[in-house]
């Protein structure tokens, strides 16, 4: 991996009081991602979730209780088990190039004293994207669903 580029990638991490294989499974289980992945009280359908290189990354969203709408639509580039997943919406499923595409996101589990350290870079072409997604709400939005996922998780664990 890179050193992150400050012009280009946007970067948060939490310590999850949980073991690494419930961090893995809530990130692997289609039913449990749904649980976290987006901002509550929006809701989330995982509509494919291939975990392996090639595999599609497709979620849908759900606000007010209206119809999902399409959320993300990616493509998985790496999966090692219990450790790591790299996805990115510059493609989708089967390797096929997307029409906008905006960031790629390595997301890494290492076991430390407390549970599990959670860390995600998320690398974009230019500093306008960059900009954008931090505009956008990055450090609200991805550390609101770290928090959704580590109370989860955490849960399990008492």
């Amino acid at each position: 991996m890179t050193t992150p580029d400050p012009k280009l990638d946007l970067t948060i991490s939490r310590i999850i009081k949980a073991p690494r294989s419930l961090v893995w499974s809530a990130w692997t289980d289609p039913s449990r991602f749904e649980q976290w992945w987006i901002p509550a009280p929006a809701k989330c359908k995982v509509v494919a979730m291939d975990l392996r290189p090639g595999g599609a990354l497709t979620t849908q969203m759900s606000e007010n209780g209206g119809d999902f709408q399409p959320h993300l639509s990616a493509c998985f580039l790496d999966v090692q088990d219990g450790e790591r997943i790299v996805f990115t919406n510059a493609l989708t499923g089967g390797w096929r190039p997307a029409e906008q595409p905006f960031m790629t996101a390595i997301v890494t589990l290492q076991d430390h004293p407390d549970g599990t350290d959670y860390h995600a870079y998320v690398m974009h072409k230019s500093n306008a994207d960059r900009t954008m997604h931090e505009e956008l709400g990055f450090f609200d939005g991805w550390g609101t669903v770290i928090g959704q996922l580590a109370t989860l998780v955490e849960k399990r664990v008492r």
